[in-house]
């Protein structure tokens, strides 16, 4: 992992996801790789943690931003990590629920996380991905959990939890970065293929923390549209 000193290009939203069709179609194990990268952040703030073992919280939604995470929540249960799962919609990936439930990783409810939420050493928001865009503000069990979160996180205190993000803070304009007040901050953003406009517009740089940038062999395909703007806030590039 290497930082990146000079000026890093941002896309949209929908040129990254038509920069990752042609992956996708070819059979490219895109989500295993996001999945590895989002294991790999978490593993590092557990090792920094008082408690290595967790307990995290893995929040996941549908699609495919919700199966990174659930991938992810099934390689680090097999490992040990205690692993609890809120699904925050009825959709869930259906290959990746199937593989965190194998691996040991625990249900809850609202209920339970409003109760625990100081007790999680890590929390993954794997709730929205870049498919959302047109309607990126957080709704129903979605935005209860964040709003249940959001104390926890933000209390200054030494033990609280970390968070890290499946692409982007869930509720963040991938394009813009305008949010409203239900937003997770993250400690890691763990964002795939291309750098996303919105981390660096608006509320990004507030809500974003630490920028990982996972390639996912994008480049042939991003050089032929026009980038939404250069920047020079700190992204670290992951293999």
């Amino acid at each position: 992992m290497s930082d990146i000193a000079v000026l890093t290009l941002a896309y949209s939203a929908t040129a990254v996801r038509a920069a990752e069709q042609p992956l996708l179609e070819a059979g490219e194990p895109l989500m295993a790789r996001a999945a590895a990268a989002t294991d790999a952040s978490v593993r590092g703030l557990l090792e920094a943690s008082v408690d290595p073992a967790g307990p995290i919280l893995v929040l996941a939604g549908s699609g495919n931003n919700g199966g990174d995470a659930l991938f992810a929540a099934a390689s680090l249960a097999a490992s040990g990590v205690r692993v609890d799962l809120l699904l925050t919609s009825d959709r869930a990936h259906s290959e990746g629920l199937g593989a965190a439930r194998r691996a040991g990783t625990r249900c809850v409810g609202l209920d339970e996380v409003r109760g625990g939420a100081s007790g999680y050493r890590v929390i993954v928001d794997g709730i929205l991905g870049i498919g959302t865009s047109a309607t990126p503000a957080l709704r129903g069990i979605a935005r209860a959990a964040v709003e249940a979160l959001i104390p926890a996180v933000r209390s200054g205190a030494a033990d609280r939890p970390r968070v890290v993000a499946v692409d982007l803070p869930s509720g963040l304009h991938p394009d813009d970065g305008t949010a409203d007040d239900a937003v997770l901050p993250a400690d890691v953003t763990v964002t795939f293929g291309a750098l996303k406009a919105g981390l660096v517009r608006g509320r990004g740089p507030e809500v974003a923390g630490d920028i990982r940038l996972v390639d996912l062999g994008l480049g042939p395909a991003l050089a032929r549209v026009r980038p939404e703007l250069e920047t020079s806030v700190p992204v670290r590039s992951v293999p």
